[in-house]
C-alpha cells in the first residue's frame, strides 16, 4: 500500500503541523510527545539525512492539482492558510491548490458518488465516516502520525475519526452539541438539575429543553447509559442497530424527563430567539449572542447538569456530540498522496484551529488550542468543550428515528406518561419504541 511508503517521508514532513504545542495536556497517548517532536523536527531540519535512508518520491501525474473542499464560510480562510502552506512546504512546489465551497453536509455524499472526480481533501460531518471508509474515499492516516494526533486533540474528536480502530481522518472542531446557558442572577448551581428547576421556579423564570426531539433526549437516554446506533453499508442502508432502551436504565431516563416536564417551570424548546422569561436553556453555540443579549450581564454558560435518578443513583446528562473532521481521498500519486497528508495536517493544527476560530468562531478540537485565552475566554465554547466529554459523537440515524423520537416526547408533554406511570407502562412503551428503532435496520 502507497501509504505505507510514502508515511516514512511524512514523518518529517509532517511533524511540525502534527506535534505544535505538544505538552502535558490531558488525554495524551503512550507516546511521549516532546520525544516525538524532537526527533521528527530533526528529520525536516536534516534533508539530506532522509534523502540517503528514503527512496526519492516520483513525481507528480499530469493531475498536478490539489482541490479542496470546505465550508463557503471558510473559502476565503482557506485559500489564505494555503498560501502560508506553500512558502513552509516548497516541496509542493508542483502542485496547484483549487478550494471549492462544499459543505460538511453534502461532502461525503458528493464523494461517495463520484470518489474519483471528488475532492483530495475535504472537510465532513463525523456522522459520514462510516460510508466515506466502506466507499473507499478516504486514505488511513498513517500509524507513524496517529500518536500525535490522538495526543494533540480531544478524545472525542479522535474517536469520532476512528472506524474499526484505525484513524481515517484530521480533527478540525469541536464544537456541535449543547449545554447549558443560565442567568447567574437566578441559578445558584448549574451543575444539578433538580437545583436549576427549583431556582427557576423560585424566580419564576422558564427552563428550556426540547425533550421532544431525538438529538435532545439523548442527554437523558445515554446519560443513564443507553445506547442507541446503527451500522450502515457504503450507500447509507441501515444494516443493523444496537439499542436497549427498554431496560432499567431507559425506565429512568423517562421518569427523569417526565419530572422535568412536571416541573411549572418547563418549557419544551430550544431556540432562544423563541424564549421568554428566561432562567436556563439547553441549547448550543449558535445562539450564544441571542443568549448573550437575553440575558446581558447574568449570562453563564456550563456543561449540562447531572441530576438523582428514581433508583436514587447520580448521572451526568449526555447527549450527541459533533465534530468536523479533513479527510484525504486515497491517491495514486505517491507525491500527491505526500501533498495531501501534509496539507490536512496543516490545516487541522493547532494554530490554524485557533485563526480559524477568530476568522469564523469554529471551536477547536486541539487541546492547546481550546486551552489557549481566546477560546478559554468564549463561555460558550468552553461549556461545549467541557460537555462533549461526556458525549457520544452523531453517527447516521434513519430519518424515523427523529419522527419516532418526537412521538416519546409527546407522550410525556401531552400527560401521557406521567408521574403516576409504572416502571411496567413506561417499560411497554420504550420496548415498542426500542422494536421500531430496531426495524428500521434491514
Amino acid at each position: 500500500m502507497k501509504k505505507r511508503f510514502v508515511s516514512i517521508v511524512l514523518s518529517g514532513i509532517l511533524a511540525a503541523a502534527l506535534l505544535a504545542g505538544c505538552g502535558d495536556s490531558a488525554g495524551a497517548g503512550t507516546q511521549d510527545p516532546g520525544e516525538a517532536q524532537t526527533e521528527d523536527l530533526t528529520q525536516k531540519e536534516n534533508p539530506d539525512q532522509t534523502t540517503e535512508e528514503t527512496p526519492p518520491l516520483s513525481g507528480p501525474s499530469e493531475a498536478n492539482e490539489v482541490k479542496i473542499w470546505v465550508a463557503d464560510n471558510v473559502v476565503a480562510f482557506t485559500n489564505e492558510q494555503i498560501e502560508t502552506f506553500k512558502q513552509l512546504y516548497p516541496e509542493f512546489s508542483g502542485f496547484t491548490f483549487t478550494v471549492e465551497p462544499v459543505g460538511e453536509g453534502d461532502a461525503a455524499t458528493n464523494m461517495i458518488t463520484d470518489v474519483v472526480s471528488g475532492a483530495d481533501v475535504y472537510a465532513f460531518a463525523q456522522d459520514q465516516i462510516a460510508r466515506l471508509v466502506s466507499a473507499g474515499a478516504l486514505e488511513e492516516v498513517a500509524p507513524e502520525n496517529v500518536a500525535a494526533l490522538t495526543a494533540n486533540n480531544v478524545s472525542g474528536s479522535v474517536e469520532a475519526a476512528t472506524v474499526g480502530g484505525t484513524l481515517y481522518a484530521y480533527p478540525m472542531t469541536a464544537d456541535n452539541g449543547y449545554f447549558l446557558y443560565y442567568d447567574k442572577s437566578v441559578v445558584a448551581d448549574p451543575g444539578d438539575l433538580d437545583q436549576i428547576l427549583a431556582d427557576c421556579e423560585a424566580a419564576g423564570k422558564n427552563f428550556y429543553m426540547e425533550i421532544n426531539s431525538g438529538w435532545y433526549q439523548t442527554a437523558f437516554f445515554f446519560g443513564t447509559g443507553c445506547a442507541l446506533s446503527y451500522t450502515t453499508d457504503e450507500a447509507g442502508n441501515f444494516t443493523a442497530a444496537n439499542c436497549d432502551y427498554a431496560s432499567e436504565n431507559g425506565v429512568v431516563a423517562v421518569k427523569e424527563m417526565i419530572r422535568l416536564a412536571s416541573s411549572p417551570a418547563f418549557q419544551n424548546g430550544s431556540a432562544a430567539g423563541e424564549a421568554t422569561n428566561l432562567g436556563a436553556i439547553v441549547d448550543g453555540t449558535w445562539d450564544s449572542g441571542t443568549v448573550r443579549e437575553l440575558l446581558g450581564d447574568n449570562y453563564a454558560c456550563a456543561k449540562l447538569p447531572s441530576f438523582t435518578g428514581s433508583d436514587g443513583k447520580t448521572y451526568q446528562m449526555s447527549g450527541f456530540g459533533g465534530y468536523k473532521l479533513l479527510g484525504v481521498k486515497p491517491q495514486e500519486d505517491d507525491l500527491k498522496l505526500a501533498c495531501c497528508d501534509a496539507l490536512a495536517a496543516f490545516l487541522s493544527g493547532e494554530e490554524i484551529q485557533v485563526a480559524r476560530y477568530e476568522a469564523a468562531g469554529w471551536g477547536p478540537s486541539n487541546i492547546n488550542a481550546q486551552n489557549s485565552e481566546k477560546i478559554q475566554a468564549d463561555e460558550a465554547l468552553s461549556a461545549v468543550s467541557e460537555q462533549l466529554q461526556y458525549c457520544v459523537p452523531q453517527g447516521q440515524y434513519p430519518g424515523d428515528y427523529w419522527t419516532l423520537a418526537v412521538s416519546l416526547g409527546d407522550d410525556i408533554r401531552q400527560g401521557n406518561l406521567t408521574t403516576d406511570s409504572t416502571d411496567e407502562e413506561i417499560l411497554a412503551v420504550l420496548q415498542a419504541f426500542q422494536d421500531a428503532c430496531i426495524s428500521y435496520a434491514k
